[in-house]
């Protein structure tokens, strides 16, 4: 959860200093929103390629490795400080980060079997919370006090510390990819095949989840990058409280994270299938979210609009755990961290586009105010339509039945292909059991 705090954190600190650097910097809005988008164009490649290496490499090691990178790469922003230093910052801090969303759930659903999953993700995904309670004001006062850097400098040490202090104390697990990977030659010494990433890709719950789940994401980019400046410029707060304002929306998303994933925890341990305790309680957040958002350009007190906004949000980014609960339920245990990397890059991707986005309609529109509220009923309408795309695809229990009902090819060597595992502990009792060893038994 800390490692994810200052994940989220090295992305909210550019929301912190963009006022400040953009006067400093003769920046427009749309150079801020192009800063925002740059992180995250390797942050979609190494995502996708971070749970990959993390199945046949110790996640404990990979994580190391990201914080340390997270760090160097703050360095040439201390010592240049120009437009062209933080573009290529930004880049480099997002190829390093790509893979933590998926990767720091991967490393404590080794220590939980299935069925328990749900709320050990929301703790670890409330360090974005933490992130824009705790760790947001701390910068907005030290940006305040000492200049836009000392945000990114901060930062950097921070990442520094929590490695020192992870090269210690880090494990895998019991129930980790790692420990799949053993049981696996175990039970066959001979070479054993994976299950095609493209072939759980086309599952309806795959992607239906990605679809559903890009709003939120793109929604979750545009309040990191611009959710100070819109209380700034658009709605009339100072600078000083439109950046302790920034943790009002994570007090409702931590809440609704761990109070919903408790919640279908023991929904799920008690028989309630996995369509219903994930994924229908993330599409009634979906709708939630998407009309919070639509409505914004409708209602004038400023205190409304954040009233909107602190909800929509809330309910919106509460789904991400419910959801990384319900891929890991339709992969096979060994694939865990390549299925949750792709299907979390991917619904990343939407990052790309909405701080540059949200820039262009903030300097293209009459008024600031205009063009923030814009782009958040956009996004309103977007979640509001993969509210639907989910409610017509989310089913892990039939898509695991599917995998599993994938005959078994042998080859001539007598390797088998890893879906033959899968199909048998898919045979055994369903996934409900407090004793539930966390391999698909």
């Amino acid at each position: 959860m800390v490692l994810h705090t200052i994940n989220f954190a090295d992305k909210a600190v550019l929301g912190v200093v963009a006022r400040p650097m953009a006067e400093d910097l003769g920046l427009s809005n749309a150079d801020i929103g192009l800063l925002g988008s740059v992180f995250y164009v390797l942050f979609v490649v190494t995502g996708l390629l971070g749970g990959f290496i993390a199945d046949r490499v110790k996640i404990v090691w990979v994580l190391l490795v990201m914080a340390l990178l997270w760090s160097l790469v703050q360095i040439p922003i201390l010592l240049v400080g120009t437009f062209g230093a933080l573009i290529a910052s930004r880049i480099l801090l997002g190829a390093a980060e790509g893979p933590a969303a998926s990767l720091v759930n991967v490393a404590v659903f080794g220590w939980f079997p299935k069925s328990r999953r749900g709320f050990p993700s929301a703790v670890v995904s409330s360090g974005s919370s933490v992130a824009k309670i705790l760790v947001v004001p701390v910068l907005t006062v030290a940006v305040a006090a000492f200049g836009w850097k000392s945000a990114f400098f901060t930062m950097m040490i921070v990442g520094v510390v929590w490695a020192a202090v992870w090269f210690f104390v880090g494990k895998d697990g019991p129930y980790s990819v790692n420990s799949a990977r053993e049981r696996a030659k175990e039970s066959d010494p001979a070479k054993i095949k994976r299950v095609s990433i493209l072939r759980i890709a086309a599952l309806p719950t795959f992607w239906g989840g990605v679809l559903g789940l890009f709003a939120i994401y793109g929604m979750v980019t545009v309040v990191l990058t611009w959710l100070p400046s819109y209380f700034e410029e658009g709605l009339g707060y100072s600078r000083i409280n439109s950046g302790l304002l920034f943790a009002l929306p994570s007090v409702t998303s931590m809440g609704a994270m761990l109070l919903c994933s408790f919640v279908t925890d023991r929904l799920s341990v008690r028989g309630m299938t996995v369509r219903a305790s994930r994924g229908m309680v993330s599409v009634a957040a979906l709708l939630l979210c998407g009309a919070c958002l639509a409505l914004i350009p409708f209602v004038q007190p400023a205190w409304a609009v954040v009233a909107l906004l602190v909800t929509g949000y809330g309910v919106g980014v509460a789904i991400l755990p419910l959801m990384f609960v319900a891929i890991t339920h339709i992969s096979p245990e060994r694939q865990v961290a390549s299925t949750l990397g792709v299907f979390v890059a991917l619904f990343q991707s939407s990052g790309i586009i909405a701080p540059w986005l949200t820039g262009y309609l903030v300097d293209a529109a009459p008024t600031p105010v205009e063009g923030y509220t814009s782009a958040f009923q956009l996004l309103g309408v977007l979640t509001l339509v993969g509210a639907v795309v989910m409610f017509l695809t989310i089913n892990p229990e039939r898509d695991r039945a599917r995998i599993a009902s994938i005959d078994a090819l042998t080859d001539a060597d007598g390797s088998v292909e890893d879906t033959e595992l899968y199909a048998a502990s898919s045979r055994r009792a369903p996934d409900t059991s407090e004793k539930d060893r966390g391999d698909g038994s």
